[in-house]
């Protein structure tokens, strides 16, 4: 029994092979927006690629980009096969191609699905990408005069200011690294060298954050050296006290901003997957339809048009059948050292001569 099984005049086939055209090309602008948007987000990604660490998180962009320009070829044939659907006669020219095209076209849409619930399953590894790579970035902070590092200072000053934030998770990250080149330490100072005899790596760190970290906001100038100490500043105490700097970390600043992009274009991925769905459950139907009209030979009659000719088991046993058919047929008797020439049956009978007698065996001298 045929599953969703519909009734077409020849009206209502004219007016679907019209409606599936329009739509068709309505589904090329929506794979030239899908083009966009992963071109738009991998952008997004490479403005700020120095903060991230090496992690395959192109995918999700490279895979929009892909998607977006196959839509845009996909529908664009679909809307010349359902143009020239109108007339019977020019079907003719398709239907060898029309089954094909329709399933090509759904694997497709399941791959537009699989996008858009890659979108949505992007966050984790991109928290990975800014944890490690943040922390990489605040490491060379310091490092000005060094080749292929110097641009990291501006890099974290200007995406604290942008974002409004301080560090990795929080202002107390800079506390662990040392941020200021021994080039601006003034090594005669006792307090210095003594901060640097201290640390077991050498390293001169402190309880102060760059400039950056300043939030604009505060009435109060920015207190961003001896932070934890409360008597070096009046009326000050950074444990009850409202601080005058960002409070929120970079990394979740970031992963804020990307996830509100990702989320977007997954919601937009998955209204075309569904547009997409219900143009090509329309082209079914007016294939299914034109063909059961040729079958009856009036162009003009009334035809049946449906998803699958069979239940949704039976087809699939009969592709499970198929499937089993073809692999058995592929398969070679590998028996008998592998020669499948060997033991295969006849039904001819040996004729040995005029008087149909085998020859005589010669004896061997012993």
């Amino acid at each position: 029994m045929a599953v969703l099984r519909v009734k077409f005049t020849k009206t209502k086939r004219d007016k679907l092979a019209q409606v599936l055209w329009i739509l068709n090309w309505i589904s090329v602008v929506t794979g030239a927006i899908l083009f966009s948007l992963g071109l738009f987000l991998k952008v997004e990604i490479n403005k700020r690629g120095e903060l991230m660490a090496e992690r395959n998180i192109q995918y999700v962009p490279n895979m929009l980009i892909a998607v977006g320009l196959i839509a845009c070829a996909i529908n664009f044939l679909g809307g010349k096969i359902c143009y020239d659907c109108v007339d019977t006669t020019k079907f003719l020219r398709w239907k060898l191609i029309m089954l094909p095209y329709i399933i090509f076209t759904f694997f497709f849409t399941f791959c537009v699905l699989v996008g858009a619930l890659m979108c949505y399953t992007m966050r984790g590894e991109l928290d990975e990408a800014l944890n490690l790579g943040l922390t990489e970035a605040m490491r060379f902070y310091k490092d000005t005069d060094t080749p292929g590092r110097c641009f990291l200072k501006r890099t974290v000053d200007m995406l604290q200011i942008e974002f409004q934030c301080c560090g990795n998770n929080g202002y107390k990250d800079w506390f662990q690294i040392q941020w200021i080149s021994n080039r601006y330490l003034d090594m005669s100072q006792k307090d210095v060298t003594d901060r640097l005899r201290s640390n077991v790596e050498g390293k001169y760190l402190m309880d102060g954050v760059p400039f950056s970290c300043c939030n604009i906001n505060s009435p109060r100038p920015c207190i961003q050296r001896q932070i934890t100490n409360k008597s070096a500043h009046f009326n000050y105490d950074h444990q009850t006290g409202e601080l005058n700097l960002w409070v929120k970390g970079c990394r979740q600043a970031l992963l804020e901003y990307y996830t509100h992009i990702v989320q977007s274009i997954g919601l937009t991925v998955l209204i075309t997957w569904l547009f997409e769905l219900s143009v090509l459950t329309g082209v079914r139907y007016l294939q299914t339809s034109l063909e059961n009209v040729l079958r009856q030979g009036d162009p003009n009659s009334e035809s049946d048009g449906w998803l699958l000719e069979n239940s949704f088991m039976e087809t699939a046993r009969t592709n499970l059948n198929i499937i089993k058919s073809l692999g058995k047929n592929n398969q070679i008797d590998t028996a008998d050292n592998g020669d499948p020439n060997i033991n295969v049956p006849t039904t001819s009978k040996a004729h040995y001569g005029p008087d149909n007698m085998p020859p005589k065996q010669i004896p061997v001298a012993s």
